[in-house]
């Protein structure tokens, strides 16, 4: 009983409680399901609180932990071993956040078999929470995998008409990676007689002979999941067929368990592998950033502009990933919050457009801003965010990342943060094109000039955003206080 009222177990699990009422809850019951599933979701969020009040910030250790012995195989024991630190803790206030806007984003969105649609949605956040908290490699694992399941049917029974198309590719491509995975982890496993990751750190000189063939077999199932260029194709498909809602979860929390990945995984278990590659990881995040700028300005459909600006976006936190300093990584992990508020954000406003005129494509629109002003006022918050303007979040994410890899040991350092620079001028370009081909010029069809401005609920739920979006360009020293004891423990077992 005492395990199940600790707090990273009951945060992760406590919207199972959710799914077991919207079990009893008769099928058709829409009005019920719904608020089932946003109260769930916001308990699942004041928990997440009581966690970061727990959190003894300054501590560079694991915290909070839960370590407990579940099963043994082939004679090596894993266990149910859950702690916090400072990469993990964001991780989780970013998902317990945005779960609950994204649910009652749906309030008219998502209109059939909503029972089920809610169940899905509480099922993936414990897959998320479990993801971020778990400190073994085969809980890890089973949480990284339990995550396909719930995102695989809200994109194939709730998405657009090529959902099924879109479900399909995103499971294959993730499933592709998470095989070899597997296997590296069940080699790491029995090589070192356990599978919890503090004591992996501690005997991973057993394994060090393979240690760039295990950071590929884990890289790929990251790269996949960020996703990486040339492995991002899935993406664009996932995102124009999933619901608003989906879209918003899968930009700002699902694509995060790649980086995730590569920061709690790759660096600590396998630092020589890492220091070689670091190099060719950050180049390919380079080549991210222009080819994902330059594909998403050339979009007609504004979800895929924005999916493809997920792309550009995540290759700044490859490439401060892997430029491996202080400055770098902790704004690597800065950005990922940063692209889960602005990149959530802007999926919330493509969905508000849609419910509007029923069409994402930009030709369709013009001059929204002379019908509805404050929508256009808080679009253009969002996407000057996005592009990094300063006073805004993404400025200080980015900016930090290309201090970092200016100054870095990465051969040709300065050309890379260089060329990733322009990757900030084209984000400017693309998103000011959408922009003004949204809300800018005249009306290119009448139902643009008696369009409806922003609704009080949509302002309620994105008003949260705006909040953070200017406190972390403002002020994000308290986050980076969160942040930067982890990042120099884990540089600190770099080679």
């Amino acid at each position: 009983m005492q395990t199940l009222l600790h707090p990273l177990v009951l945060t992760t699990f406590f919207p199972l409680v959710g799914v077991a009422a919207l079990l009893l809850v008769r099928p058709g019951s829409a009005r019920a399901s719904r608020w089932i599933a946003l109260l769930t979701a916001l308990i699942t969020f004041g928990l997440s609180l009581w966690v970061l009040a727990a959190f003894q910030r300054g501590s560079a250790d694991l915290q909070m932990a839960v370590n407990l012995p579940w099963l043994t195989i082939a004679g090596v024991e894993i266990r149910f071993f859950m702690a916090v630190d400072g990469l993990s803790i964001l991780m989780v206030l970013l998902t317990a956040f945005l779960v609950p806007l994204a649910v009652l984003s749906t309030w008219t969105a998502v209109q059939e078999k909503v029972r089920g649609f809610m169940i899905a949605f509480l099922l993936l956040e414990t897959g998320m929470l479990g993801v971020f908290l778990a400190q073994d490699l085969v809980l890890f694992y089973v949480f990284w995998e339990f995550t396909l399941i719930p995102m695989y049917f809200l994109i194939g029974i709730w998405g657009g008409e090529r959902r099924v198309y879109a479900a399909v590719k995103f499971f294959l491509y993730t499933m592709a990676g998470s095989v070899l995975m597997l296997l590296a982890l069940l080699f790491i496993g029995w090589q070192a007689g356990t599978f919890s990751l503090p004591e992996l750190v501690a005997a991973r000189g057993i394994f060090a002979g393979a240690q760039i063939w295990l950071f590929l077999a884990f890289g790929l199932a990251f790269a996949i999941k960020v996703p990486m260029w040339p492995l991002h194709s899935w993406l664009p498909d996932a995102h124009v067929e999933a619901p608003t809602a989906g879209s918003v979860i899968l930009a700002g929390v699902l694509l995060k368990m790649g980086a995730y990945g590569f920061l709690r995984f790759n660096l600590p278990l396998f630092p020589q592998a890492t220091k070689l590659l670091a190099p060719w990881m950050a180049a390919i995040g380079v080549v991210g950033i222009l080819y994902g700028a330059l594909v998403a300005y050339r979009q007609k459909d504004m979800k895929k502009l924005v999916a493809y600006s997920s792309v550009s976006h995540l290759g700044f936190v490859v490439l401060g990933i892997f430029a491996l300093n202080q400055e770098s990584v902790a704004g690597s992990i800065l950005q990922m919050v940063n692209h889960g508020l602005s990149t959530g954000a802007l999926f919330l406003i493509v969905g508000y457009l849609y419910e509007r005129l029923h069409t994402r494509q930009m030709s369709a629109f013009g001059g929204v801003w002379k019908a509805a002003p404050l929508l256009g006022s808080v679009s253009l918050v969002v996407a000057l965010s996005s592009m990094g303007l300063p006073g805004l979040n993404g400025f200080i994410g980015e900016f930090t990342i290309l201090a970092g890899a200016f100054n870095s040991a990465l051969p040709a350092a300065r050309w890379l943060a260089g060329a990733a620079t322009i990757g900030v001028i084209l984000a400017a370009v693309y998103l000011l094109h959408w922009f003004e081909k949204i809300f800018l010029g005249p009306a290119l069809k009448d139902e643009v000039k008696d369009m409806k401005d922003l609704h009080w609920r949509e302002g309620f739920i994105i008003a949260p955003m705006l909040v953070l979006i200017f406190w972390i360009g403002l002020y994000p020293q308290p986050f980076f206080d969160l942040i930067n004891p982890t990042v120099s423990r884990l540089l600190g077992l770099l080679p």
